[in-house]
């Protein structure tokens, strides 16, 4: 039995990751797949109930879990000289080791995109590069030693670059297309983005059946705007991903269509790209489709790191029940041109995995 826990973060992730849940639980069902579910206080609610945002043993229950869903967090508008107010994100990474970021963008012929036929995936190593989640510094690799001065660091090691490159040419070995882009720029960072750009060479060299190419971030920005049906999967470093993820994102109807997926070495966690939305929060207008989506993911992972065909199957009955209910167009949020609530698209989701 896998067992998965709940994290429902803030404001809108009050609302999307119960629909989520709900349509694990009709695909776990429909796959016969036997999931144990764990709710894991986080975040707002946490503390106003535990006096944390990450209460004592949080992180130690998650430990023991296969994989969990978490929901965006508010942390933007958290106190910042509270220590009980702290971001989870850079947490969970830093102590779970979840260095790769699998975002991918699809487009759908019914919903509005600036371009038809789009469907990539991008690797985000999450733990290096210029955003530096550990303890150096301020956690971000920034200081400033005078108040007319800041400098930042940028940290790249060959470990954490094989790792990515390894699960992007895995991540490719698995689409039709079969092809790994390495996105960075040498030409500048010869010593960081160079090492990194070597071990992507090298793992590509044991896919010899997998095209590969390197291409300069600036230019990979250009030809994503131009022409995104070029690439497959493609894997780059951490502020790069960062970045780029939400070009892609707007290139096929913005974040509430980019789901995501962190993961390591022995935890996953489903995380939506888009934040906590406090504007919309409350009001039953948010889109599932992210974080439904990303739920989806993480059965998938869970089926490869897990040897668990049976939650590949439930993974493939919520693609197919999504792919439903967008074609279909009767029960979309008011951002796919719908009318429909974030519980009812949920449950059209939930209804169309359970019809098969």
């Amino acid at each position: 039995m896998l067992a998965i826990g709940i994290l429902e973060g803030d404001d809108i992730g009050l609302e999307v990751v119960p629909e989520c849940v709900k349509v694990m639980k009709a695909a776990a069902a429909r796959a016969a797949l036997s999931l144990e579910w764990h709710r894991v206080p986080i975040a707002r609610r946490a503390h106003d109930e535990l006096g944390h945002t990450l209460p004592p043993g949080t992180l130690e229950k998650l430990e023991s879990l296969h994989g969990w869903v978490l929901g965006p967090i508010g942390h933007r508008e958290y106190p910042r000289d509270d220590p009980t107010w702290i971001n989870v994100h850079p947490v969970f990474r830093k102590h779970f080791q979840l260095f790769a970021n699998y975002k991918p963008f699809k487009s759908y012929p019914t919903l509005p995109s600036l371009h038809e036929n789009v469907d990539m995936l991008f690797l985000r190593e999450t733990t290096e590069g210029f955003k530096v989640d550990g303890n150096l510094f301020n956690g971000y690799g920034e200081f400033q030693p005078t108040e007319d001065m800041a400098i930042g660091i940028c940290v790249t090691t060959r470990y954490k670059s094989r790792l990515i490159a390894e699960a992007a040419f895995e991540a490719a070995a698995a689409r039709p297309r079969r092809k790994v882009s390495a996105v960075h720029k040498n030409t500048v960072y010869r010593m960081g983005d160079g090492l990194f750009a070597d071990e992507c060479r090298k793992v590509g060299a044991r896919y010899p059946s997998i095209e590969f190419e390197e291409v300069i971030v600036d230019t990979c920005a250009l030809r994503l705007v131009m022409n995104p049906q070029q690439y497959d999967v493609l894997v780059t470093t951490n502020l790069y991903g960062d970045i780029l993820t939400d070009e892609a994102a707007g290139l096929v109807g913005g974040l509430g269509l980019a789901p995501g997926l962190n993961a390591g070495l022995r935890h996953a966690m489903a995380q939506a790209t888009h934040g906590s939305a406090p504007d919309i929060a409350g009001r039953g207008i948010a889109n599932p489709y992210a974080m439904i989506m990303s739920g989806k993911m993480l059965l998938d992972w869970l089926a490869t790191k897990h040897d668990e065909p049976r939650a590949a199957v439930a993974a493939r009955h919520i693609d197919r029940a999504m792919e439903q209910v967008v074609a279909h167009g009767r029960h979309l949020t008011r951002d796919l041109g719908g009318s429909a609530s974030t519980g009812e698209m949920g449950d059209a989701v939930a209804d169309a995995v359970a019809r098969g």
